[in-house]
């Protein structure tokens, strides 16, 4: 028997044992459980809000866990409360996640400042986990001021988790000749905020070459709705270089939302989003799960099979 109560109230106290518990409830796909967590999220929603909510994503190898690791144990000496909502891959033939970003936060794990959170991403398209945006209330309203989502990689969930948080951090990685390989230009229009990593050793004039030859890049994209101008940076996360900066350049974007009153707005956007996304999730759950619906599926995927029919008029025979 869940008790709500005893929930609120050790979420509130950021009892972490009752913080894991509850982000697993809001996690859950039963429906007498989405029936709780909605009511869990109602009374721990006014708790919430306070945070800087970062989004974090990076091209394979460039070290995204390890720079969080870094730059957040600086945080927690600096006083902040960190939250790292990791999200992993889920395999779609079994659904099961790698779940490895803990163990490469060592630092972070061990910090009784930060909570990480590994949250599968249960095949949603993105990579995005179904209940990333009702983690974020749960650990703000657990006191948390600075809450990163950190996504799969580069091309997977950007879009997604830009929706859902202020400010978004790209991290890259210096190759000599194709460092704005595989970048889509959606990516960088989406940072707020981008810094090449491993500047370090004898990689320092090749990200620094690397960074001015993307800021050259970015002026030729539209100019961002805010007024925002995008940094592009440097950084080490094992030398433990130039993460100050770059959270300076975090910071500075959230100062800059503020003074023009668009945080706010940004916020309610997204939530109005949120709450559309919720519906498109729950009609298509409430549909398949019809009995009727199963059953006739059924033999369309039958038909499917044998050639008998095409993917398109099944479709058109179950929504009819």
């Amino acid at each position: 028997m869940i008790d709500l109560d005893a929930y609120v109230e050790g979420v509130l106290r950021a009892d972490r044992a009752t913080l894991g518990r509850a982000i697993t409830l809001v996690e859950s796909t039963r429906a007498e459980h989405q029936e709780l967590a909605a009511e869990l999220l109602t009374r721990l929603l006014p708790h919430s809000g306070g945070a800087h909510r970062v989004g974090i994503t990076g091209v394979p190898g460039a070290g995204k866990s390890t720079l969080i690791d870094a730059l957040g144990t600086e945080l927690t000496s600096m006083g902040h409360r960190l939250a790292v909502l990791a999200i992993d891959p889920s395999s779609k033939r079994t659904g099961g996640s790698i779940l490895g970003d803990k163990t490469r936060m060592a630092a972070l794990s061990i910090d009784d400042n930060a909570f990480i959170r590994p949250s599968p991403s249960a095949g949603v398209l993105g990579g995005v986990t179904r209940a990333t945006r009702e983690a974020i209330v749960v650990v703000e309203a657990a006191g948390y001021d600075v809450v990163f989502v950190e996504t799969v990689g580069v091309g997977q969930s950007e879009t997604a988790v830009a929706n859902m948080v202020d400010t978004f951090l790209l991290i890259m990685l210096a190759r000599a000749g194709d460092s704005l390989q595989g970048i889509k230009k959606g990516v960088l229009e989406l940072a707020d905020v981008i810094s090449f990593n491993k500047a370090d050793g004898n990689h320092v004039h090749e990200a620094n070459a690397a960074a001015r030859e993307l800021t050259s890049a970015l002026h030729m994209l539209a100019a961002s709705d805010d007024g925002w101008t995008t940094p592009v940076m440097t950084c080490s996360a094992t030398e433990r270089i130039g993460l100050t900066e770059v959270w300076a350049q975090i910071v500075a974007h959230r100062i800059h939302l503020e003074q023009r009153g668009l945080l706010g707005e940004k916020r309610q956007k997204q939530s109005i989003e949120w709450m559309w996304e919720t519906v498109d999730q729950q009609v298509v759950s409430r549909f398949r799960n019809k009995p009727e619906i199963q059953a006739r599926a059924a033999a369309l995927e039958a038909q499917i099979r044998d050639g008998s029919t095409t993917a398109s008029l099944a479709a058109n025979s179950l929504l009819s």
